[in-house]
């Protein structure tokens, strides 16, 4: 079967890693230059350029110029696919999270008395 294109929707432009990095580092909402996300990724400039162009196809990262400098920017609401997506699978983290604080306090109050249960 043919691979999708990165460019088609947000779940291929982010199955890239690299991408992921690059979104985490737009994360603080700020505008970022180029250099700034090369320097911050330690990763070649025609590298961030061009996964900084795949996401501003799918529209998950916007463009400014400031002056001579072109800034991107995160945009968040264009990653609610995903997470509405991830929702579904939210109950398997919850009862995971239970039994694990579960067994915490157990394993605590097992400590604390020097009784097994």
């Amino acid at each position: 079967m043919a691979r999708a294109a990165t460019t088609t929707d947000v779940f291929n432009a982010i199955a890239e890693p690299w991408r992921r990095r690059i979104l985490e580092a737009l994360a603080d909402g700020e505008g970022h230059s180029v250099t700034q996300v090369v320097e911050a990724l330690g990763i070649a400039q025609p590298s961030v350029s061009k996964h900084l162009g795949v996401l501003r196809e799918v529209g998950i990262v916007s463009v400014t110029k400031q002056r001579q400098t072109r800034l991107y920017r995160l945009n968040p609401q264009e990653l609610k696919p995903v997470q509405d997506w991830l929702k579904i699978f939210e109950r398997f983290w919850k009862r995971n999270l239970d039994s694990l604080k579960e067994r915490a306090e157990k394993n605590m109050l097992e400590r604390i008395t020097g009784e097994k249960k």
